[in-house]
């Protein structure tokens, strides 16, 4: 029998633990943690967005986004949902295309896959930190903090630096490089952005639907409309979460980053003008206050009416068509300069890994070292909000074990 070694217990671990132990292998999985699965437990607060039916390749992100097509085929929602249920796993697919266990819990899914691939023989080695990884000969080294052991073939799906708090780290991607691959360096994505804004503490804990355009040297390259919050830091929310790895890899290379926020998308610019007049004639011997308390969050107000200099007592008998555009033209065009992300310990998943150039994308082995596999997030693929990287996990994870398992017994 075939060994096999599997550095990391998270979703593309487990998927190529099982997928190799049934396909005859005698696998190994050393997982730092506690436990296997610690990050699926965290997924969808606590639901876990498993997959998306909609997935293609637009939902992704890498220098080379297309290495992602055929583990996404491969393990394409019908495939996934047929594994599942041969597991004792059923889904709740929702309107939007996200999928999640019929339990509603993050843990089913965990202990779904953790008791499949110990029925199928596979061995955890739990709490176990790798200290290190070697090619000697047709075999490989794993040594951890005790002990070295030897196997035949060696998968890392150790996952990415991406929320510390529950083991991520970037061990796998040392690995890697010391085996010969080149490393995209990595940076935080689904996360939080700071701004440079002194209005920040007034405005925090205000959430509202708005469109964020994302600029880089002064060039629109991104925008999202969804759930934007204002935080102590910056902003959060879904819209910003979904910008935020091209605003991460943008500020990795030092260039100039902004956003810029429209709190009433349904209007133009011109719309909201000429609604703003009305509303003036209406409420004559109210503030400019009053009347926007009728349109935007109250705590976005005064700030926002600071950066034009508009009082925010000027009575609305008061406010004519140059002033009434001024204020539609700051709610549409709320700028903001990006200066950091809110971190590791606060992202989702991370961009970079191991570069795909030298990675079979219909086996995810190494073309550098036979026998060397990679699944997961450790790869340059980094998939959009949605339960897209559980796709690319439990793609590549098959496609790893798979073909470990069927080289080992060759």
């Amino acid at each position: 029998m075939s060994t096999i070694a599997i550095i990391g217990g998270g979703a593309a671990g487990l998927m190529a633990a099982i997928t190799a132990a049934e396909a005859g292998a005698d696998v190994t999985v050393y997982e730092q943690n506690a436990e296997p699965g610690k990050k699926i437990l965290a997924s969808g607060n606590g639901h876990c967005n498993i997959i998306n039916t909609t997935s293609d390749l637009d939902d992704f992100e890498g220098e080379a986004p297309t290495f992602a097509a055929f583990a996404l085929e491969t393990m394409n929602f019908t495939a996934f949902e047929r594994f599942c249920k041969r597991l004792g796993l059923l889904l709740e697919i929702r309107e939007d295309g996200k999928c999640y266990p019929m339990s509603q819990e993050a843990r089913s899914v965990q202990a779904v896959l953790l008791r499949a691939a110990q029925h199928r023989g596979v061995r955890f080695e739990n709490g176990a930190y790798v200290t290190g990884v070697s090619a000697e000969g047709n075999v490989f080294a794993v040594a951890t903090g005790e002990e070295t052991r030897r196997y035949e073939r060696l998968i890392i799906a150790t996952g990415s630096p991406a929320a510390p708090q529950l083991g991520g780290n970037d061990s796998g991607m040392a690995m890697a490089e010391a085996l010969g691959h080149r490393i995209v360096p990595p940076f935080p994505s689904l996360v939080g952005l700071h701004l440079d804004a002194s209005e920040l503490e007034k405005m925090a804990g205000t959430k509202t639907t708005a469109r964020v355009t994302l600029l880089v040297d002064n060039a629109t390259v991104k925008e999202e409309e969804g759930d934007l919050l204002f935080t102590r830091y910056g902003v959060s929310g879904f819209a910003v979460l979904d910008l935020s790895h091209a605003a991460s890899r943008a500020l990795q290379a030092y260039a100039y980053v902004t956003v810029k926020i429209d709190l009433l998308p349904r209007f133009t610019v011109q719309s909201l003008a000429s609604q703003i007049e009305q509303m003036a004639k209406t409420i004559p011997d109210d503030t400019l206050y009053d009347l926007l308390c009728g349109l935007l969050p109250r705590k976005l107000i005064r700030p926002l009416l600071q950066v034009q200099k508009l009082a925010i007592d000027l009575p609305c008998s008061a406010l004519n068509a140059k002033s009434a555009k001024k204020v539609a033209y700051i709610i549409k065009q709320w700028s903001f300069t990006v200066i950091d992300t809110h971190g590791y310990q606060h992202a989702e998943v991370a961009g970079g890994g191991v570069a795909t150039e030298a990675i079979d994308p219909k086996t995810m082995a190494s073309q550098l070292v036979e026998g060397l596999f990679f699944a997961g997030e450790v790869i340059d693929i980094t998939g959009h909000r949605g339960g897209f990287n559980f796709h690319f996990a439990w793609g590549s994870g098959y496609l790893a074990g798979l073909h470990a398992a069927k080289e080992s017994a060759a």
